[in-house]
């Protein structure tokens, strides 16, 4: 590819996502505006509805966000939500009531190794196998998947669904006291379900298109649920020692940040991944 053309892509792609964290940093701003506004609601009906609007909206610009650096051969768009639909399916379905089953909080917080072991091998691999089954199962083969690249917008996708169904269970199950706290962690969520999700689909990716070991895959995987179970044990554990069960006076939010570092610096990887590929087999200009 031109470097002129290279250039035109890169603005293209990086300025429209700098529009996607101000979008995010508006919507937990309005959340934090509507809470201050309009006394909490406590209803199951209007904590499902909010829960869907506030988890559809990040996932939508999440999705943008990566959909945009697809630009040799974007994928059809239909084909995109489909994906997402899947994704939200098996995690209803079969996600959530397969980790059910673990009985999570009876065990998982009695020492930090239990809680991050058990988050690894039971949400980690229980979420990122069934985001790698929602485009193994149904988009892999299809004409459609014609990109290494590919890999990663699918899994992305499924990723999203998969933290769209997390998102609106917890609205249901937080009561609605803090609109603004919430649309935080339903934001950081959907970037990190998306970003673990895309790691599987790079392994996919290459998979598809290129001769890889048997063994290429169950790594691939391996990441990913590695990934989701540190994301979960950095916010969940040590956001819960404040209360003194686990690193004494350590501040909550230190969990928080590592956190959402770990998920931003997951997706600005895959970020650049896409947008080599994209520069490596792009057409060259006539």
């Amino acid at each position: 590819m031109s470097p002129a053309r290279t250039g035109r892509l890169r603005r293209s792609v990086w300025l429209p996502n700098l529009a996607t964290f101000v979008l995010l940093a508006v919507v937990i701003g309005l959340a934090y505006l509507v809470q201050s506004l309009f006394p909490p609601r406590f209803d199951r009906d209007f904590l499902l509805a909010a829960g869907l609007i506030m988890s559809l909206v990040p996932a939508a610009l999440w999705i943008a966000f990566f959909y945009r650096m697809d630009a040799n051969e974007p994928e059809p768009k239909g084909m995109i939500v489909r994906v997402f639909l899947l994704g939200a399916l098996l995690a209803s379905g079969l996600g959530l009531p397969l980790i059910s089953l673990f009985n999570l909080p009876d065990w998982l917080y009695a020492a930090p190794w239990v809680t991050l072991l058990g988050a690894v091998l039971v949400l980690g691999f229980t979420q990122e196998f069934l985001k790698y089954a929602a485009v193994r199962f149904s988009v892999y083969r299809l004409p459609e998947f014609s990109e290494r690249t590919d890999g990663i917008i699918y899994a992305v996708a499924a990723g999203l669904g998969y933290a769209t169904v997390l998102n609106v269970e917890f609205m249901l199950d937080s009561g609605g006291g803090n609109l603004g706290l919430a649309a935080a962690r339903i934001v950081l969520t959907a970037l990190a379900q998306a970003s673990f999700a895309g790691v599987t689909g790079y392994f996919l990716g290459r998979q598809r298109f290129e001769a890889r070991p048997l063994w290429w895959m169950p790594l691939g995987l391996t990441i990913s649920a590695l990934l989701n179970g540190l994301f979960f044990y950095l916010w969940g554990t040590l956001k819960r020692s404040s209360g003194g069960m686990i690193g004494g006076n350590l501040n909550p939010w230190i969990g928080l940040g590592l956190a959402a570092a770990l998920a931003a610096l997951t997706a600005f990887c895959l970020a650049w991944l896409i947008q080599r590929d994209q520069r490596r087999f792009a057409p060259e200009e006539v």
